[in-house]
């Protein structure tokens, strides 16, 4: 716990940046992603060009806060997890208080 603890002072814990899995299924996703940015770059003239951009940040920018949403979230139910887990008197028959 100590050493978690520690990490998370000195930043060394980013769940925000992994490295993908070489051959994974995401890795293989970013690679068609890229590839039809590419394609559609190639066609567009430059006024498409600045809208595909701007669509590209923006679903980048809603995928970050959905990103952070969903660790949040997860986050707490961990914790409400947890503290089920520590309530002593929660309902259990075999306790013998019930």
């Amino acid at each position: 716990m100590r050493k978690t603890l520690e990490d998370l002072y000195y930043g060394n814990i980013t769940p925000s940046e992994q490295q993908m899995t070489p051959g994974s299924e995401m890795e293989k996703a970013v690679a068609r992603v890229a590839s039809c940015e590419k394609q559609l770059m190639e066609q567009f003239g430059e006024a498409e060009q600045t809208i595909l951009t701007k669509l590209i940040r923006s679903q980048h920018e809603i995928n970050g806060i959905t990103a952070l949403e969903n660790f949040i979230l997860g986050f707490r139910l961990g914790v409400r997890i947890m503290a089920e887990c520590m309530d002593e008197n929660d309902g259990d028959i075999r306790s013998g208080g019930g």
